[in-house]
């Protein structure tokens, strides 16, 4: 019996040892026009004194944007993450949603207009993500919630009142003003490597009615790793 028991261990470690982890985001070689790649991994698109900036977030950085929220175990309350909260017997936690922080800097035109419901990824391998709106958030984490009481109901408001506040919205950004949020998109599959994220239809001019009569269409590439391991090397540089 206690050979079996060893033998099944040392399966069971071997088969660990064969999972795949993605590494961070980046920049990738052969940026659209007008894209430039950032050192801190960011891209940013610039059309005279206009800059839009796209960074891929790790887990990571947001708990750490999120620090009171990303630290209570199952009860975390980051609703981008999972916080520090991971699965029984696993040293590892793993992630949510794939975020990108948004910056647009206007101080060129009157006043431009980006929806983040415009955004969308495509992938090498022909994968295609829609961006994920307040809405669909709230409606996430409603049914994640269902059915509870209590301090279930206190976590789901803290979720919805700090995604209100930090995505993104389809707001004017006026001449001399700075508009930021993040993007929300879903967990890309683990066969993913390089993406394409697009704005499409950022309206940069406007006639008399406030209808756009100039936009433009935005693609930001990033491109990824795959790591073999137990746990993701993030996270063993954590611990």
């Amino acid at each position: 019996m206690r050979r079996l028991w060893i033998l099944t261990a040392t399966v069971f470690a071997i088969s660990g040892c064969g999972r795949y982890f993605p590494t961070a985001l980046q920049p990738a070689a052969g940026q659209a026009e007008g894209m430039t790649a950032n050192d801190d991994g960011s891209i940013t698109y610039e059309l005279d004194r206009l800059a839009i900036t796209l960074r891929p977030m790790t887990d990571a950085e947001l708990n750490r944007q999120f620090a009171s929220e990303s630290t209570r175990g199952a009860s975390s309350v980051n609703p981008y993450t999972f916080g520090d909260w991971s699965t029984p017997g696993e040293d590892w936690t793993p992630p949510r949603f794939t975020v990108f922080r948004l910056e647009v800097g206007n101080y060129q035109y009157p006043k431009i207009m980006l929806d983040p419901l415009n955004a969308s990824v495509t992938t090498a391998n022909n994968r295609t993500y829609g961006s994920l709106s307040y809405a669909d958030l709230y409606e996430y984490y409603q049914a994640y919630f269902q059915g509870r009481t209590g301090r279930a109901r206190a976590e789901f408001r803290t979720r919805t009142d700090l995604l209100k506040r930090t995505m993104y919205r389809a707001a004017l950004v006026f001449s001399g003003m700075d508009g930021e949020g993040y993007l929300v998109f879903p967990l890309l599959h683990d066969d993913v490597r390089r993406i394409v994220v697009h704005i499409e239809d950022v309206a940069l001019r406007f006639n008399y009615a406030d209808l756009p009569v100039e936009t433009v269409d935005l693609s930001f590439s990033f491109e990824r790793d795959m790591r073999q391991g137990y746990i993701p090397m993030d996270a063993v540089i954590r611990n």
